[in-house]
């Protein structure tokens, strides 16, 4: 699409912070005005359309997609998306440990006890740990707490949520990064443990490492619009 405005901006209206261009309300795909919780959140939303050329590349939008995943998804279905993200703990990837090598081994006691164990205080919750890859089932207890703490953040955030979960594997490395108890490195770091390791170890060809590289750029931009709620 070719670029049809000259100027993107956030206005505050009685409902929030309304993008618009040139004066007029932008819209999600399923035509809901864009209005946005906060101020820093609107403004990211606005420059992103300032940003444009003379073709509108919606790849490039990655704020405005989940804003309007918040408005159009989360908020027709809150229900439904957010099971569809809590049902990652039942799989959790921080519970599924390597029996060997032993510097592997290590390196996931290191990125994920931690997160174990504050989701254990955070959520008085315990988890089943297992070597391998065949399902281990986890509490039922942990699984509604985990959900409970997922149903207490609002739309935007479950919107941020989603691809967070979906690259990292994990709720607990999600939770964590939703309730500010780690940063996007750390959540990173966490998620990729695994894939790290097999990198350094056996290398990587050009094309796993720009799936790597646009892994991280997705998840660094839902981080970074949870912490302009």
């Amino acid at each position: 699409m070719k670029r049809f405005y000259e100027k993107a901006a956030a206005r505050r209206t009685d409902e929030g912070w309304q993008v618009e261009l040139d004066g007029r309300p932008l819209r999600t795909p399923k035509r809901a005005p864009l209005i946005l919780p906060t101020e820093a959140m609107a403004q990211a939303v606005a420059a992103e359309w300032d940003a444009q050329g003379d073709l509108i590349d919606p790849a490039s939008m990655a704020m405005t997609g989940i804003a309007n995943a918040a408005i159009d998804h989360v908020s027709a279905d809150r229900l439904g998306f957010a099971s569809r993200i809590a049902a990652y703990g039942e799989t959790d990837l921080v519970c599924y440990r390597a029996s060997g090598p032993e510097p592997l081994a290590a390196r996931q006691c290191a990125a994920w006890d931690p997160l174990i164990a504050w989701a254990a205080r955070r959520y008085d919750i315990a988890f089943e740990l297992t070597e391998g890859l065949m399902p281990q089932p986890q509490p039922q207890p942990t699984l509604s707490k985990l959900s409970a703490a997922l149903d207490a953040f609002d739309d935007f955030a479950l919107a941020a949520a989603q691809p967070i979960v979906t690259i990292t594997g994990s709720l607990v490395v999600t939770l964590a990064l939703l309730e500010r108890e780690i940063d996007a490195e750390t959540a990173w770091l966490a998620g990729q443990v695994d894939e790290l390791y097999q990198m350094e170890e056996w290398g990587a060809d050009a094309e796993a490492e720009a799936v790597l590289a646009r892994r991280r750029s997705e998840l660094e931009t839902a981080a970074r619009f949870l912490s302009l709620r």
